[in-house]
C-alpha cells in the first residue's frame, strides 16, 4: 500500500510530454516553415531581401539567446534540485514541525504561478548586496534564475517524497532488522533504490522548465525571446515576424523533443524492472 501511494505520487508531478504530441508539434512546424517563408516572401516588397536570406542572418544572434535559455534552465534545475532534496527530506521526517513547514512551503511554491514568483524573485532580490565592506552585484538574470528555481524546489521535493514512498516497506523492515540507524536506511538503502525512479520526472521537470524560461524576458533578461524581438525591430519588416519566432520555437523543441523520448524510454525501462 505504501509503495502504491509512492508511486502515484511520483506520477501526479510527471509533466504531460507525450512524444506523441511531441512528434505531431514536429510535423506541424516542419509544414509551417516552408509555408511561412512562402507567404512571409509573397508579402514582401518587390526587390527586397528574400525572406531567407533574413532569416538566416539574424539566426546566430537567435541562437545565442536560446543557449542562454538553456543555461538559465540548467542553472534553476542545479539550484531547484538541491534545495528540492532537503525540502523532500524535511517532508518524510519524523518531526511533526518539520513535515509541516515543509508541507507548507511545498503547497506554496508548487500552486503559485511561475511568472508571479519571477516577478517576486525580481524585486524583492536586492541588486546589490554588501558583505564585509564590499558590494556584491546581483545581476537580473541571477535574480531569473532564483525565481525559476522556487517552483522547481517545490516540485523536486514531491519527487523526492514519492521516491522514497514508493520503495516497499520491506526494505525499512530488513534495514531495520541489520540495526541501522533511521539515517543509515534512509541514505544507504532507500534512497539508492529511489534515485533511478526519480529520473524519468525530473527529466520530465527540466523540459518544463526549459519551455518556460521565455518568461524571464517579461521581466527585461535577454534571452532568445528577447533576441527575436531586438531582430525584428531592427530588420523592420512585419513580413518576418512569423518565419523569426517559429525558428526559436524549432529550437526549444529540437531541444525539448529528445529529452521526452529519453524520458519514456526510462519509465519503460524502470516499470520492467519493478
Amino acid at each position: 500500500m505504501r509503495a502504491r501511494s509512492g508511486r502515484s505520487a511520483a506520477s501526479e508531478i510527471m509533466t504531460l510530454l507525450d512524444p506523441r504530441w511531441l512528434r505531431a508539434l514536429c510535423l506541424l512546424s516542419v509544414c509551417l516553415l516552408p509555408v511561412s517563408l512562402a507567404l512571409a516572401q509573397a508579402k514582401a516588397a518587390p526587390g527586397s531581401e528574400s525572406i531567407l536570406a533574413g532569416v538566416l542572418r539574424w539566426l546566430p544572434l537567435v541562437f545565442s539567446g536560446f543557449l542562454f535559455n538553456l543555461l538559465v534552465s540548467v542553472l534553476s534545475m542545479a539550484l531547484g534540485t538541491a534545495l528540492g532534496v532537503g525540502l523532500g527530506l524535511g517532508l518524510i521526517a519524523r518531526g511533526t514541525p518539520t513535515r509541516v513547514m515543509s508541507l507548507g512551503a511545498m503547497q506554496f511554491f508548487r500552486n503559485a504561478p511561475w511568472l508571479v514568483l519571477l516577478f517576486y524573485a525580481m524585486f524583492l532580490i536586492p541588486y546589490q548586496i554588501t558583505l564585509f565592506g564590499r558590494t556584491v552585484p546581483f545581476p537580473d538574470w541571477i535574480k531569473a534564475v532564483i525565481g525559476l528555481a522556487l517552483p522547481v524546489m517545490a516540485n523536486i521535493s514531491e519527487i523526492v517524497r514519492g521516491g522514497v514512498l514508493s520503495i516497499p516497506a520491506g526494505q525499512w523492515e530488513s534495514a531495520r532488522g541489520l540495526a541501522f540507524t533511521r539515517r543509515q536506511i534512509l541514505w544507504l538503502v532507500i534512497i539508492p533504490q529511489a534515485v533511478r525512479r526519480m529520473i524519468p520526472p525530473w527529466m520530465n521537470l527540466y523540459a518544463t522548465l526549459t519551455m518556460a524560461t521565455p518568461l524571464i524576458s517579461i521581466v527585461g533578461v535577454q534571452d532568445g525571446l528577447t533576441m527575436t524581438r531586438s531582430a525584428l525591430v531592427a530588420e523592420g519588416r512585419p513580413e518576418l515576424f512569423l518565419p523569426m519566432y517559429l525558428a526559436l520555437l524549432i529550437m526549444f523543441f529540437a531541444f525539448c523533443y529528445p529529452v521526452a523520448l529519453t524520458t519514456r524510454a526510462l519509465e519503460r525501462r524502470f516499470e520492467a524492472q519493478t
